[in-house]
């Protein structure tokens, strides 16, 4: 703004200038009197255009409630609440806690942003009414794949998921290391396997959906019946699978897969297995709650995250994976650990279109393998 200002200023003295080689007093003045009140209707407009801008900016305040799938996100939080005033709240729940609770809250949510889980639940949220639409700027350099075409979420990462395997308790089952989704159906892995209720981990209800996409529908169902054979339960959190594979409950886990798995088993007998038949994944979501108390915080927070690559960089290092470059492909100091071309086709508006009636039909095969 203050560019044109001085390019006015600047005129003013060119005009001087070039008035004064003529030698003419009168021609003089009436040129920097045209030249001056060309800069001042410049400074003016200016002076109109930041206040213009000042306005747009919403006024922070108050406290701000986010339910999220991990409660490292602290930092970045802290960060938020030292750039705006805004205190944040900060409670870890999965998507499917979440959804269910928004459902029950009856159009009232209790919290006012929606930090992390599976995409598939942010789009039974769109459909059922109850997210905030956000727009900005920034949101044009991000993938359109992975932000809802209206504004309603957008994917703050990418999930991926394989194999968590115990070596040492294959060795001591006389088993082998599973290398494909197919081999989990092998009888020797009886009782061995442990994945999360996909009706509340947005990641296991990727692997569902994935695998049923891939294999169609049919042949899908008859797979899982199968697997379920070899479950022995349902975890009730994302992490079960690394935590009973880790503490020898179980030989394999379905788990997801990033930097921070990768540290937690390093020394350990614990290896892991990307499924050469191909590694599911899902996007994971931000997204504002409708008729939230303290919307216009959530709604700049999102703004915040994405309109600088310095937040995003620090979101990635929290959540040890590197997806935000899918998601951003302009973002700098990011590279991709793994090939894309080693994750499954999927379609992922089917993720929220087809979320009722997958786990309708999940939940009666699990059975009572399910943990409450």
């Amino acid at each position: 703004m203050k560019k044109r200002f001085f390019a006015g200023l600047l005129a003013a003295m060119m005009a001087l200038s070039a008035t004064g080689c003529s030698g003419s007093t009168e021609e003089t003045a009436a040129a920097a009197s045209e030249a001056e009140e060309t800069a001042a209707a410049q400074a003016e407009e200016s002076s109109e255009a930041e206040s213009s801008e000042a306005a747009e900016a919403p006024e922070l305040s108050g406290t701000m409630k986010v339910v999220a799938t991990s409660e490292d996100y602290v930092t970045l939080f802290d960060k938020f609440t030292e750039e705006t005033g805004v205190k944040v709240e900060l409670l870890s729940m999965s998507s499917g806690e979440v959804l269910s609770k928004l459902r029950a809250e009856g159009g009232t949510p209790s919290a006012d942003l929606w930090f992390g889980g599976g995409i598939d639940a942010f789009m039974s949220a769109k459909d059922d009414g109850l997210l905030e639409q956000v727009k900005f700027d920034a949101a044009a350099d991000l993938s359109p794949e992975y932000k809802d075409e209206e504004g309603y979420w957008y994917s703050k990462g990418i999930t991926i998921v394989g194999f968590l395997v115990n070596e040492a308790l294959t060795a001591d089952l006389g088993i082998e290391t599973p290398a494909s989704w197919t081999d989990l159906l092998d009888e020797s892995y009886q009782g061995e396997i442990v994945m999360s209720n996909p009706a509340v981990s947005g990641t296991n209800y990727a692997v569902v959906n994935a695998l049923l996409q891939t294999m169609g529908e049919e042949e899908g169902w008859n797979y899982f019946e199968k697997l379920n054979n070899n479950i022995a339960y349902y975890g009730k959190r994302g992490s079960d699978p690394l935590n009973k594979v880790t503490s020898d409950e179980f030989a394999i886990g379905i788990s997801y897969i990033d930097r921070g798995v990768e540290a937690t088993i390093e020394g350990s007998d614990i290896a892991i297995v990307y499924p050469e038949d191909g590694i599911p994944w899902v996007p994971e979501g931000v997204a504002v709650f409708k008729n939230a108390e303290n919307v216009d915080a959530a709604k700049y927070f999102v703004e915040w995250l994405f309109s600088s690559d310095d937040n995003l960089r620090m979101l990635a290092e929290i959540d040890k994976k590197d997806g935000i470059k899918l998601i951003k492909p302009s973002i700098e100091g990011i590279e991709l650990g793994y090939d894309t071309a080693i994750l499954m086709k999927e379609d992922l508006s089917l993720f929220g279109s087809e979320r009722e009636a997958v786990l309708e039909k999940f939940e009666a095969l699990m059975g009572d393998k399910a943990e409450a």
